[in-house]
Protein backbone atom coordinates (compact mmCIF):
# COMPACT_ATOMS: atom_id res chain seq x y z
CA UNK A 1 0.00 0.00 0.00
CA UNK A 2 1.60 3.40 -0.92
CA UNK A 3 2.12 5.85 1.69
CA UNK A 4 -0.51 9.16 1.23
CA UNK A 5 -1.14 11.96 2.85
CA UNK A 6 -4.56 13.14 1.22
CA UNK A 7 -6.44 10.24 2.33
CA UNK A 8 -5.96 7.92 5.44
CA UNK A 9 -7.86 4.33 4.04
CA UNK A 10 -6.46 2.94 7.44
CA UNK A 11 -7.80 5.67 9.80
CA UNK A 12 -11.10 5.45 7.73
CA UNK A 13 -11.56 1.67 8.02
CA UNK A 14 -10.75 1.97 11.81
CA UNK A 15 -13.40 4.19 11.80
CA UNK A 16 -16.01 2.41 10.63
CA UNK A 17 -15.20 -0.62 13.12
CA UNK A 18 -15.22 1.85 15.98
CA UNK A 19 -18.56 2.86 14.94
CA UNK A 20 -20.04 -0.89 14.44
CA UNK A 21 -18.37 -1.51 17.83
CA UNK A 22 -20.01 1.56 19.84
CA UNK A 23 -23.11 0.57 18.18
CA UNK A 24 -23.14 -2.93 19.14
CA UNK A 25 -22.21 -2.03 22.96
CA UNK A 26 -25.03 1.26 23.37
CA UNK A 27 -26.80 -1.94 22.33
CA UNK A 28 -25.88 -4.45 24.66
CA UNK A 29 -25.96 -1.46 27.03
CA UNK A 30 -29.42 -0.79 26.56
CA UNK A 31 -30.54 -4.30 26.93
CA UNK A 32 -29.04 -4.88 29.84
CA UNK A 33 -30.04 -1.68 31.73
CA UNK A 34 -33.49 -2.27 30.44
CA UNK A 35 -33.47 -6.42 31.12
CA UNK A 36 -35.25 -6.16 27.68
CA UNK A 37 -34.04 -8.25 24.33
CA UNK A 38 -36.79 -6.04 22.27
CA UNK A 39 -36.41 -2.19 23.16
CA UNK A 40 -37.45 -0.91 20.07
CA UNK A 41 -38.71 -2.27 16.24
CA UNK A 42 -35.48 -2.72 14.68
CA UNK A 43 -34.20 -5.54 17.10
CA UNK A 44 -36.99 -7.79 16.24
CA UNK A 45 -40.16 -6.72 14.40
CA UNK A 46 -42.19 -10.02 14.45
CA UNK A 47 -40.93 -10.40 17.92
CA UNK A 48 -42.54 -7.29 18.37
CA UNK A 49 -45.67 -7.62 16.83
CA UNK A 50 -46.51 -10.97 18.75
CA UNK A 51 -44.96 -9.75 22.46
CA UNK A 52 -47.35 -6.70 22.21
CA UNK A 53 -50.37 -9.26 21.22
CA UNK A 54 -48.80 -11.34 24.52
CA UNK A 55 -48.94 -8.14 26.34
CA UNK A 56 -52.40 -6.90 25.78
CA UNK A 57 -53.61 -10.55 26.80
CA UNK A 58 -51.97 -10.37 29.89
CA UNK A 59 -53.13 -7.64 31.33
CA UNK A 60 -56.93 -8.52 29.53
CA UNK A 61 -57.00 -11.64 31.22
CA UNK A 62 -55.48 -9.75 34.88
CA UNK A 63 -58.46 -7.07 34.38
CA UNK A 64 -60.93 -10.61 33.90
CA UNK A 65 -59.64 -12.50 37.18
CA UNK A 66 -60.44 -9.04 39.06
CA UNK A 67 -63.76 -9.28 37.04
CA UNK A 68 -64.56 -13.28 38.03
CA UNK A 69 -63.49 -12.30 41.77
CA UNK A 70 -65.61 -9.08 42.06
CA UNK A 71 -68.71 -11.66 40.79
CA UNK A 72 -67.54 -13.45 43.70
CA UNK A 73 -68.24 -10.70 46.30
CA UNK A 74 -71.34 -10.51 44.58
CA UNK A 75 -72.45 -13.60 44.79
CA UNK A 76 -71.22 -13.96 48.63
CA UNK A 77 -72.79 -10.36 49.45
CA UNK A 78 -76.09 -12.24 48.07
CA UNK A 79 -75.85 -14.98 50.02
CA UNK A 80 -75.26 -13.52 53.25
CA UNK A 81 -78.45 -11.68 53.33
CA UNK A 82 -80.19 -15.16 52.10
CA UNK A 83 -78.84 -16.68 54.93
CA UNK A 84 -80.60 -13.85 57.03
CA UNK A 85 -83.67 -14.09 55.44
CA UNK A 86 -83.05 -18.27 56.02
CA UNK A 87 -83.54 -17.32 59.96
CA UNK A 88 -86.57 -15.09 59.23
CA UNK A 89 -88.20 -17.75 57.31
CA UNK A 90 -87.24 -20.36 60.23
CA UNK A 91 -88.78 -18.08 62.59
CA UNK A 92 -92.08 -17.71 60.91
CA UNK A 93 -92.93 -21.41 60.51
CA UNK A 94 -91.79 -21.74 64.18
CA UNK A 95 -94.81 -18.87 64.95
CA UNK A 96 -97.04 -20.75 62.42
CA UNK A 97 -96.59 -23.60 64.29
CA UNK A 98 -97.64 -22.10 67.48
CA UNK A 99 -100.45 -20.64 66.42
CA UNK A 100 -101.65 -24.06 64.88
CA UNK A 101 -102.14 -25.31 68.16
CA UNK A 102 -105.92 -24.98 70.12
CA UNK A 103 -104.00 -23.39 73.17
CA UNK A 104 -103.91 -20.18 72.41
CA UNK A 105 -106.98 -17.95 72.15
CA UNK A 106 -107.91 -15.05 68.95
CA UNK A 107 -106.05 -12.11 71.00
CA UNK A 108 -102.57 -14.41 71.56
CA UNK A 109 -103.00 -15.12 67.51
CA UNK A 110 -103.26 -11.74 66.94
CA UNK A 111 -99.61 -11.47 68.88
CA UNK A 112 -97.95 -14.16 67.28
CA UNK A 113 -99.16 -12.89 63.81
CA UNK A 114 -97.59 -9.52 64.68
CA UNK A 115 -94.37 -10.72 64.82
CA UNK A 116 -95.38 -12.80 62.02
CA UNK A 117 -95.75 -10.25 59.78
CA UNK A 118 -92.53 -8.31 61.16
CA UNK A 119 -90.65 -10.89 59.94
CA UNK A 120 -92.25 -10.76 56.39
CA UNK A 121 -91.47 -7.20 56.61
CA UNK A 122 -87.93 -7.94 57.44
CA UNK A 123 -87.47 -10.16 54.43
CA UNK A 124 -88.78 -7.73 51.85
CA UNK A 125 -86.92 -5.11 53.54
CA UNK A 126 -83.38 -7.00 53.11
CA UNK A 127 -84.30 -8.07 49.81
CA UNK A 128 -84.80 -4.76 48.67
CA UNK A 129 -81.71 -3.17 50.58
CA UNK A 130 -79.15 -5.85 49.89
CA UNK A 131 -76.65 -4.45 47.25
CA UNK A 132 -73.31 -4.74 45.90
CA UNK A 133 -71.68 -1.48 44.08
CA UNK A 134 -75.31 0.06 43.70
CA UNK A 135 -76.73 -3.40 41.73
CA UNK A 136 -80.04 -4.34 43.55
CA UNK A 137 -79.45 -8.07 44.54
CA UNK A 138 -82.47 -9.89 45.26
CA UNK A 139 -85.64 -7.55 44.95
CA UNK A 140 -85.82 -9.36 41.14
CA UNK A 141 -83.66 -6.38 39.45
CA UNK A 142 -81.38 -9.98 38.20
CA UNK A 143 -84.27 -12.03 37.52
CA UNK A 144 -84.75 -11.55 34.34
CA UNK A 145 -83.47 -14.57 31.38
CA UNK A 146 -82.55 -12.02 29.44
CA UNK A 147 -80.20 -9.52 29.22
CA UNK A 148 -79.68 -6.20 27.76
CA UNK A 149 -76.29 -4.09 27.84
CA UNK A 150 -77.09 -1.79 24.87
CA UNK A 151 -78.58 1.27 27.12
CA UNK A 152 -76.24 3.19 29.66
CA UNK A 153 -77.87 0.75 32.69
CA UNK A 154 -77.78 -2.91 31.42
CA UNK A 155 -81.21 -4.45 32.06
CA UNK A 156 -81.82 -7.99 33.14
CA UNK A 157 -79.36 -10.45 34.29
CA UNK A 158 -76.02 -9.48 35.61
CA UNK A 159 -73.15 -10.28 32.88
CA UNK A 160 -69.72 -11.42 34.35
CA UNK A 161 -66.77 -11.12 31.38
CA UNK A 162 -63.49 -12.31 32.02
CA UNK A 163 -61.67 -13.46 28.26
CA UNK A 164 -60.11 -11.69 26.58
CA UNK A 165 -62.50 -12.10 23.26
CA UNK A 166 -66.18 -11.78 22.96
CA UNK A 167 -67.43 -15.22 22.50
CA UNK A 168 -70.31 -16.60 24.91
CA UNK A 169 -69.17 -20.11 25.24
CA UNK A 170 -65.14 -18.57 26.39
CA UNK A 171 -65.83 -15.28 28.06
CA UNK A 172 -68.96 -14.63 29.52
CA UNK A 173 -71.54 -16.21 31.21
CA UNK A 174 -74.33 -14.63 33.60
CA UNK A 175 -76.00 -14.30 37.05
CA UNK A 176 -79.39 -15.13 37.23
CA UNK A 177 -81.03 -13.94 40.67
CA UNK A 178 -84.80 -14.82 41.67
CA UNK A 179 -86.17 -11.95 43.98
CA UNK A 180 -86.72 -13.10 47.11
CA UNK A 181 -88.79 -10.53 48.77
CA UNK A 182 -91.59 -11.90 50.82
CA UNK A 183 -94.17 -11.73 48.35
CA UNK A 184 -92.20 -13.26 45.76
CA UNK A 185 -91.68 -16.03 48.35
CA UNK A 186 -95.47 -16.24 49.19
CA UNK A 187 -95.87 -15.05 52.37
CA UNK A 188 -97.08 -12.22 54.60
CA UNK A 189 -99.64 -9.75 53.25
CA UNK A 190 -97.58 -8.97 50.57
CA UNK A 191 -99.00 -11.73 49.17
CA UNK A 192 -102.53 -12.05 49.12
CA UNK A 193 -104.71 -13.09 51.62
CA UNK A 194 -104.71 -16.28 51.07
CA UNK A 195 -101.87 -19.41 53.02
CA UNK A 196 -99.20 -18.09 54.48
CA UNK A 197 -100.40 -14.71 54.36
CA UNK A 198 -101.32 -14.37 57.80
CA UNK A 199 -101.76 -17.22 60.75
CA UNK A 200 -104.14 -14.87 62.95
CA UNK A 201 -106.46 -18.39 62.73
CA UNK A 202 -105.78 -21.57 63.46
CA UNK A 203 -106.63 -23.15 60.11
CA UNK A 204 -104.87 -19.92 58.02
CA UNK A 205 -101.60 -21.01 60.61
CA UNK A 206 -102.38 -24.75 59.37
CA UNK A 207 -102.12 -23.75 55.87
CA UNK A 208 -99.16 -21.61 55.78
CA UNK A 209 -97.15 -24.60 57.10
CA UNK A 210 -97.12 -26.04 53.39
CA UNK A 211 -96.42 -22.27 51.97
CA UNK A 212 -93.25 -22.09 54.46
CA UNK A 213 -92.07 -25.09 53.79
CA UNK A 214 -92.20 -24.00 50.12
CA UNK A 215 -90.72 -20.42 50.52
CA UNK A 216 -87.48 -22.59 52.09
CA UNK A 217 -87.22 -24.34 48.97
CA UNK A 218 -87.43 -21.77 46.96
CA UNK A 219 -85.07 -19.24 48.95
CA UNK A 220 -82.91 -22.61 49.03
CA UNK A 221 -82.66 -23.25 45.06
CA UNK A 222 -81.33 -19.64 44.96
CA UNK A 223 -78.71 -19.95 47.86
CA UNK A 224 -77.93 -23.53 45.69
CA UNK A 225 -77.69 -21.79 42.11
CA UNK A 226 -75.29 -18.49 43.55
CA UNK A 227 -73.25 -21.69 45.48
CA UNK A 228 -72.73 -23.91 41.86
CA UNK A 229 -71.80 -20.38 40.59
CA UNK A 230 -69.57 -18.86 42.79
CA UNK A 231 -67.74 -22.45 42.43
CA UNK A 232 -67.81 -22.25 38.80
CA UNK A 233 -65.93 -18.55 39.12
CA UNK A 234 -63.24 -19.78 41.65
CA UNK A 235 -62.78 -22.52 39.04
CA UNK A 236 -62.72 -19.62 36.56
CA UNK A 237 -60.42 -17.56 38.31
CA UNK A 238 -57.88 -20.77 38.40
CA UNK A 239 -57.87 -21.15 34.65
CA UNK A 240 -57.09 -17.57 34.09
CA UNK A 241 -54.33 -17.30 36.46
CA UNK A 242 -52.57 -20.49 34.49
CA UNK A 243 -53.54 -18.83 30.95
CA UNK A 244 -51.81 -15.50 32.34
CA UNK A 245 -49.13 -17.39 33.99
CA UNK A 246 -48.21 -19.26 31.30
CA UNK A 247 -48.39 -16.11 29.00
CA UNK A 248 -46.63 -14.14 30.58
CA UNK A 249 -43.78 -16.85 30.84
CA UNK A 250 -44.23 -16.86 26.60
CA UNK A 251 -43.82 -13.29 26.69
CA UNK A 252 -40.91 -13.11 28.43
CA UNK A 253 -39.04 -15.87 26.54
CA UNK A 254 -39.50 -13.38 23.48
CA UNK A 255 -38.89 -10.18 25.50
CA UNK A 256 -36.58 -10.44 28.28
CA UNK A 257 -33.44 -10.40 27.50
CA UNK A 258 -30.72 -13.41 29.04
CA UNK A 259 -28.46 -11.26 31.20
CA UNK A 260 -25.51 -13.81 30.70
CA UNK A 261 -25.40 -14.08 27.53
CA UNK A 262 -25.88 -10.42 26.79
CA UNK A 263 -23.19 -9.50 29.58
CA UNK A 264 -20.59 -12.09 27.42
CA UNK A 265 -21.39 -9.64 24.49
CA UNK A 266 -21.11 -6.39 26.17
CA UNK A 267 -17.65 -7.35 27.73
CA UNK A 268 -17.02 -8.47 23.91
CA UNK A 269 -17.73 -5.06 22.66
CA UNK A 270 -16.34 -3.16 25.31
CA UNK A 271 -12.89 -4.46 24.04
CA UNK A 272 -13.78 -4.07 20.58
CA UNK A 273 -14.34 -0.61 21.25
CA UNK A 274 -11.09 0.05 23.50
CA UNK A 275 -9.22 -1.73 20.65
CA UNK A 276 -11.17 0.74 17.79
CA UNK A 277 -9.96 3.22 19.50
CA UNK A 278 -6.78 2.30 20.10
CA UNK A 279 -6.13 1.45 16.58
CA UNK A 280 -7.48 4.78 15.23
CA UNK A 281 -5.58 7.02 17.20
CA UNK A 282 -3.14 4.96 15.63
CA UNK A 283 -3.77 5.40 12.39
CA UNK A 284 -4.42 8.94 12.30
CA UNK A 285 -0.47 9.19 13.23
CA UNK A 286 0.64 7.26 10.47
CA UNK A 287 0.13 10.12 7.88
CA UNK A 288 3.21 11.77 10.01
CA UNK A 289 5.77 9.49 8.76
CA UNK A 290 5.41 10.95 5.39
CA UNK A 291 7.44 13.85 6.55
CA UNK A 292 10.67 12.48 7.74
CA UNK A 293 10.81 11.79 3.51
CA UNK A 294 10.42 15.17 3.09
CA UNK A 295 12.76 16.52 5.65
Amino acid sequence: MALVINNNLMAMNAARNLGSAYGDLETSTRRLSSGLRITQASDDAAGLAVRELMRADISSLQQGIRNANDAISLIQTADGALGVIDEKLIRMKELAMQASTGTYNSDQRLIIDSEYQAMASEITRIANSTDFNGLYLLNGNLSSSTHSGAGLKATGKLKVHFGTGNDCAEDYYYIQINSATASALGVGLGAGTGAGASISTQALAQQSLDVLNNAIISKDKIRANLGALQNRLENTVTVLEIQAENTQAAESRISDVDVATEMTEFVRNQIMTQAAVSMLSQANSLPRMALSLIG
